[in-house]
């Protein structure tokens, strides 16, 4: 008795745990989407077919909910980006600039935005999303649906924990690249440098 009573018991725990303790999309987009502001270093390798080794560049992001992302490149080559809800803009001498926004890198440097912010809403429309793991490890899958990302990306993977920690991007022509970020932190405001460069 006591046997099937822990039997019992064992499989009522089985099939109410993953719909009591599953990690959803809702709850990673309202963990990404938590601080106001993520800050951090990224290293971004591009892995290209017709080279040995990837090409490595380094920099520092700026993610702010209520404003955009400022993507700030500083080695190879200084060059800086920002992505708003009104396009993708890269700075030069005389102030930033925006750019086409139907190209393959705006539609890269857009689909950054939407992962680091956790927009899984912005993601469903454009990928099948298979999220697997919990709030402290997890790993998400985007599939893409419509021809035109079909044409660009073979499928996209993504992990991390409080914040995002990696994306790796197959492209469909067989190069890929590997974007970490590995010492992310929240803050609950900008600085008055990183407010001028949302303003500009």
């Amino acid at each position: 008795m006591a046997l099937a009573l822990r039997a019992l018991t064992t499989l009522a725990l089985l099939l109410t745990s993953p719909l009591t303790l599953a990690f959803t999309l809702e709850d990673l987009q309202k963990q990404l989407s938590e601080p106001a502001v993520v800050k951090g270093p990224f290293i971004q390798e591009k892995h290209l077919r017709a080279l040995p080794q990837p090409l490595v560049s380094r920099g520092q992001f700026v993610l702010a909910r209520d404003h955009g992302l400022l993507w700030l490149l500083q080695t190879p080559l200084r060059q800086d980006y920002r992505i708003t809800a009104s396009g993708i803009a890269r700075r030069d001498p005389s102030g930033w600039q925006t750019l086409p926004s139907r190209s393959a890198g705006a539609e890269q440097n857009r689909l950054f935005f939407a992962v680091l912010q956790g927009d899984s809403s912005g993601l469903q429309r454009d990928f099948e999303l298979n999220l697997q793991g919990t709030a402290e490890h997890w790993q998400l899958q985007l599939n893409p649906r419509s021809l035109l990302l079909k044409q660009i990306f073979r499928r996209i993977d993504i992990a991390g924990g409080q914040y995002v920690e990696r994306i790796e991007l197959e492209e469909s022509q067989g190069d890929s690249t590997v974007l970490r970020m590995p010492a992310s932190s929240g803050a609950t405001a900008l600085s008055d440098t990183e407010r001028s460069d949302f303003a500009d």
